[in-house]
């Protein structure tokens, strides 16, 4: 038997119930669990063999966030989880100057009674988030079973992620100024590897870094798919994103560290002079005047937490970026 109360009462949870080591310690601490009715706090406590302890989970509550009839693009929908493809401008999460017209606020109403409670609260199980000006793929947990499933995948890395996105010049493994920066190297198949640590910036606090001996450890990798102007010295190219982790911006912050930051992206450098006749002027135009970070979240798969199936789904581009491209590739 475990040492401490929390390690054991984990290891004893009851087979089709779900609770994790970090809900038990939540629970401890609030006064829940109990041993011959004497209320025990202290999640290091040392239990003895033989004794029962108590474990008493609250009903669940309901979320302080309002529920909105807001329309959700639904890919799929099951009784444990649910996929969506969430459009550009949309905040993922409450949060202050963002308490509504989320995806949250959706979430809670679409999903009404069919939310059976996480971590003690009738809400959505946000497992990873895009940027407000990011669109695409989301996969959101309505169950405390799938919400720990669907972590579990995350922090070990296997969740496929995969994103399109628009970025200044033309990011190549024969490009030998990227040879020079430091975290970046080159595989099979013309992709290529950045590795740099993400940490907030010391003076802008809305943006993110690469760093060298602090921050998260971040790895993105990327292949050029289409490239848009002259052919020796393209203007902006059709970029495939892979995630190998998942950072705060960590695509724009990586494109940017390496000199091709995302089309539209106001944070991270997404304005640049275009070449007299590199484009079409009504291209060039459509280019400097692009209204968002051109990144899309176009590829998630899993493994269904509770029926072990593979997922895999695929959203295509929105009607903004295939337009963009559309100018592009036009003339």
């Amino acid at each position: 038997m475990p040492k401490r109360l929390d390690k054991a009462l984990a290891q004893a949870v009851p087979e089709g119930e779900t609770l994790s080591r970090a809900r038990i310690q939540a629970l401890i601490v609030a006064g829940q669990v109990s041993c011959e009715g004497e209320i025990e706090r202290n999640t290091k406590a040392v239990p003895e063999v033989g004794q029962v302890w108590h474990v008493v989970l609250p009903v669940p509550v309901e979320l302080e966030a309002l529920a909105e009839d807001i329309p959700v693009n639904v890919v799929f929908e099951d009784e444990y989880l649910i996929v969506v493809n969430k459009p550009a401008g949309m905040v993922v999460h409450p949060a202050p100057g963002s308490e509504t017209g989320t995806l949250v606020n959706a979430l809670l109403h679409h999903c009404g009674d069919s939310l059976s409670g996480i971590g003690g609260q009738k809400r959505p199980g946000i497992v990873h988030r895009i940027d407000k000006d990011t669109s695409g793929l989301l996969v959101v947990a309505k169950t405390d079973a799938a919400h720990q499933g669907l972590a579990a995948q995350f922090a070990d890395h296997s969740m496929e992620r995969a994103y399109l996105a628009i970025c200044w010049g033309h990011p190549s493994a024969m490009d030998p100024r990227l040879k020079g920066i430091n975290g970046v190297r080159f595989e099979p198949g013309n992709v290529v590897r950045i590795s740099g640590n993400i940490a907030r910036h010391r003076t802008d606090r809305k943006r993110m870094t690469v760093v060298k001996d602090s921050g998260k450890h971040a790895i993105t990798r990327l292949k050029s798919e289409v490239k848009f102007g002259p052919e020796m010295k393209p203007v902006a190219t059709l970029v495939r994103c892979w995630l190998e982790t998942g950072r705060t911006h960590q695509i724009r912050a990586h494109m940017s560290y390496v000199g091709h930051a995302l089309i539209g992206d106001q944070t991270y450098g997404g304005k640049r002079a275009i070449p007299k006749g590199a484009l079409p002027l009504e291209a060039a135009e459509a280019l400097r005047d692009f209204h968002r970070q051109a990144l899309h979240a176009a590829t998630l798969g899993f493994v269904h937490p509770v029926t072990g199936e593979d997922q895999r789904f695929e959203a295509e581009l929105p009607a903004d970026m295939a337009a963009l491209i559309s100018q592009l590739t036009s003339g």
